[in-house]
């Protein structure tokens, strides 16, 4: 069967089998950040999003990304780099392996809810599995994440504020 969709932005088509899983097929497709983990959708590793959706592609049949948008880390790149930085920071990334998972859900969230409590991390996050550390280093890394863009928020209302009272000044 053949299926096309768009993969991180590009319009692509494949010929599967009726069996094929969306994980197979994106790494096929050289997309090697959706990792294989535990094969029965528990550990996140292998998270991907379906039309904008986080979705675990060991248990989505390929087929149904047909005509649909299918976006892997390796879409995400610049909006990855900037969180996982803060991850990175904390020691959160020991072996590495659970990272893509994990940072594609950690941003699923962030584009949910624009500054979760840390309640609401622990829930959301609840499916990912590391096998090196607590989570605490992912936690705080995620924490430091979320002050840092508080505070760039709030640097950028001051600034239309300032740039707003510059502006009547000249009226």
């Amino acid at each position: 069967m053949q299926v096309s969709f768009v993969l991180n932005g590009k319009n692509v088509s494949e010929e599967i089998g009726a069996d094929t899983l969306l994980i197979d097929l994106v790494r096929k497709m050289g997309c090697y950040s959706v990792k294989r983990g535990c094969e029965t959708s528990n550990c996140g590793l292998c998270t991907v999003f379906l039309d904008e959706k986080p979705v675990l592609s060991c248990s989505v049949l390929a087929a149904r990304a047909d005509g649909r948008s299918v976006t892997t880390l390796e879409g995400l790149q610049e909006e990855a780099a900037e969180f996982g930085a803060f991850i990175a920071d904390q020691g959160a990334e020991q072996c590495g392996f659970c990272n893509p998972g994990f940072i594609m859900n950690a941003l699923a969230l962030f584009r949910e809810k624009e500054f979760p409590s840390e309640e609401e991390i622990k829930e959301y996050l609840a499916g990912n599995l590391c096998r090196c550390s607590g989570y605490e280093g992912q936690l705080r890394g995620i924490l430091a994440f979320l002050d840092w863009k508080m505070n760039q928020k709030k640097e950028n209302e001051e600034n239309d504020k300032e740039n707003a009272g510059r502006e009547a000044e000249k009226r």
